[in-house]
């Protein structure tokens, strides 16, 4: 690396507060030539993506999360509103919750809420809270997985305020999705068994029409927020399902809006040389070989971005990892993301990546302020935020040293502006993306098998449980009555009986354990 290098390869956003510093990814300074038509094509996708066009052939659905920021983007009036409109009721009914407006129907304040969603119904809002929410007028909870013991638990340190100060967030665009399902029905049912009325402490956010809305309306849900079926749960964090979340949280959500407009304005011009999303979607590109060659890790050096990293796994794997592009031709696309934060993982894997197989690159992302307040020395002349600053600027130099790979994002603070920045700019750089190597960014095909395996094995569940009996039988046996596999036979009984509706024997192989009937206990 050299000091000119730096200067040709840092871009800046001065008015935004924002830069990128590419100079440590061995890229030239302009794309190679051959790329040059996949690019103009990338604009023009993007353009026609942001007038309306289908832009998810395969679910014949346009994108518009883009629009989401500024409604008068939107390509008709009806789609302005359906944009604006929830907007300015979700603020309206965050403000009559934090002032004490909208009550409990014990007549006391809500003073906590549990959120209900999973995927990008959940890691969205769980982001905002993370990063913003540290000074919340309301604690947010999450139920984000079908794992009871996980349930429980919250359960238990909602308990500690009380349910009937608890405000359920319900939040699924079908209402279908079983592990949101599940969430609610348990969620439910804690309620009913404290003596609440459920409906009278849930709100849903939801595809208008859908199971989850009709549910809404039968038990009489405090609110009801349409989700759109333009809007991808990875893309949803700035509609309704993170901006609900996020003004209860007391957010600024106006400025979030902002700081992802600002970005969109800034890398929706056709230049690459001046195009943030443009210039980090290259070096995906280039990193990566075009394939997904090498794994990208995200390291933010802020605790309020420790989540970020686990954002970026959905927005960057759902999106781009794809078994065929958009022409039907085998490609198995992808770019594998991890990562947490610096300087603890300095302790952790950063050894291996100096060190180890050189299989990634590095997204750093540095937060020039180092708190709101002035810092105490912690030896003479140095602070704590010093001390961060050496270890990120340590790292870095340390993999370029090792010929690794890395490129480096900073914003001054984490605010809800720079937060909304950051968002957008990988929103973009994963749609140019997906434009260079010709696949459909906006499906999920795989999660889709996915829950169709787990639909056949709920199936099978059932079907190995009525054939249970006082007399003890080996899966072996079953699998034949139901002409399914043995192996998945016999998951079934360990599952039956790990919770009580089996009782077992093991055998020398799993072949020759036996299973008979439990009492459910």
């Amino acid at each position: 690396m050299s000091w000119q290098t730096y200067n040709q390869q840092l871009l800046r956003y001065p008015q935004l507060g924002f830069s990128l510093d590419l100079s440590l990814m061995e890229m030239a300074d302009s794309p190679p030539p051959e790329l040059a038509p996949r690019i103009a094509k990338a604009f023009a996708d993007m353009a026609a993506l942001e007038a309306g066009a289908i832009a998810n052939p395969d679910e014949g659905r346009m994108v518009g999360h883009y629009w989401l920021r500024n409604s008068t983007l939107a390509p008709t009036p009806q789609l302005q509103a359906a944009i604006s409109e929830p907007l300015a009721a979700l603020k309206d009914f965050a403000r009559a919750v934090l002032s004490g407006s909208i009550v409990a129907p014990s007549g006391n304040a809500f003073a906590q809420v549990l959120l209900i969603g999973i995927g990008g119904s959940a890691l969205g809002p769980q982001l905002l809270a993370e990063a913003l929410g540290q000074q919340a007028q309301l604690p947010l909870y999450f139920f984000d997985n079908t794992d009871p013991a996980g349930i429980d638990a919250v359960l238990a340190r909602l308990a500690k305020t009380g349910l009937e100060k608890t405000l359920v967030l319900v939040i699924s665009k079908s209402g279908g999705t079983p592990e949101t399902r599940n969430g609610m029905l348990e969620a439910q049912a804690a309620y009913t068994a404290a003596g609440l009325d459920f409906g009278r402490h849930a709100v849903a956010v939801t595809g208008c029409g859908s199971q989850l809305d009709r549910f809404a309306t039968a038990q009489h849900f405090i609110a009801r927020f349409p989700m759109e079926d333009w809007v991808g749960g990875r893309t949803s964090v700035l509609s309704t399902v993170g901006l609900v979340p996020a003004a209860l949280l007391g957010i600024d959500i106006d400025a979030l809006l902002a700081g992802a407009a600002a970005m969109d304005t800034q890398t929706r011009k056709p230049e690459v040389a001046t195009n943030a999303a443009m210039r980090l979607a290259l070096a995906w590109h280039h990193a990566g070989a075009g394939c997904g060659a090498k794994d990208m890790v995200v390291l933010p050096y802020k605790d309020a971005l420790v989540l970020f990293s686990k954002y970026l796994q959905q927005l960057v794997m759902e999106s781009l990892g794809k078994q065929l592009d958009l022409d039907g031709k085998l490609v198995n696309q992808g770019i594998a993301v991890y990562g947490n934060k610096g300087s603890t993982d300095q302790h952790a894997y950063v050894q291996q990546l100096r060190d180890g197989v050189n299989n990634f690159f590095v997204t750093f992302i540095e937060v020039r302020a180092g708190r709101g307040a002035a810092s105490m020395e912690v030896e003479p002349g140095f602070t704590s935020g010093d001390y961060l600053q050496g270890f990120f600027r340590g790292t870095r130099k340390a993999l370029h040293d090792s010929k690794r790979q890395s490129l480096t994002l900073s914003i001054p603070q984490v605010t809800p502006f720079h937060l909304g920045l950051l968002i957008a700019l990988f929103e973009r750089a994963v749609s140019f993306y997906a434009s260079l190597v010709n696949i459909n960014a906006y499906h999920q095909p795989g999660v889709e098998a996915g829950k169709k395996a787990a639909g056949i094995f709920l199936s099978l569940l059932a079907d190995v449980r009525r054939q249970l009996s006082a007399t003890p039988q080996a899966a072996e046996p079953i699998a034949a009555k139901l002409a399914a596999d043995a192996e998945d036979v016999y998951h079934c009984l360990n599952h039956l009986s790990a919770n009580g509706f089996a009782l077992t024997k093991s055998g020398a192989i799993p072949a020759q354990d036996t299973f008979w009937l439990g009492d459910g206990s």
